[in-house]
């Protein structure tokens, strides 16, 4: 008789992510992560919510799986830049792909906040004059069968 206690688990291991980028988030890249010329009309002042421009200093180039990438925020992602960034532009180039990906509607969190805002807000935020209010119906979701327990 064997003392091996081992079990095989004939179920793979779950897929194990460290780190989430918005190509995984939303399944595509972006013009302004392949090509630096994308970002050239991007004024960073203009584009700066209430004309205070300190939060822009929190958003600086760094590296995601060996690539240049800047992190965003509102989805909890980092959003890789695939082309050769100027040196000593590196912060500049951040906020200027940031910013251009907030105010094109394709931050994952822009995309959640239709369904899960619970709060009157910009659907684009501060970055987009004119954007449409999302949030001012919020509804919880309601798990289908779901009751809650009695005196609750």
């Amino acid at each position: 008789m064997s003392n091996d206690h081992s079990v095989s688990n004939p179920r793979k291991d779950p897929e194990k992510i460290v780190s989430i980028d918005s190509e995984y988030l939303t399944g595509k890249r972006f013009d302004y992560q392949e090509d630096i010329s994308v970002i050239d009309d991007v004024d960073l002042q203009e584009s700066t919510p209430g004309g205070d421009i300190n939060w822009l200093e929190d958003i600086t180039m760094l590296e995601e799986d060996g690539t240049p990438a800047v992190f965003d925020r509102y989805s909890n992602s980092f959003l890789k830049i695939y082309y050769d960034v100027p040196v000593g532009r590196e912060d500049e180039i951040a906020r200027k792909v940031l910013i251009k990906h907030l105010q094109s509607g394709n931050s994952y969190g822009t995309v959640l906040k239709e369904r899960y805002a619970k709060f009157a807000q910009p659907e684009l935020g501060p970055w987009v004059k004119g954007s449409k209010t999302v949030g001012d119906n919020y509804v919880p979701p309601v798990l289908e069968g779901w009751e809650a327990p009695e005196g609750h």
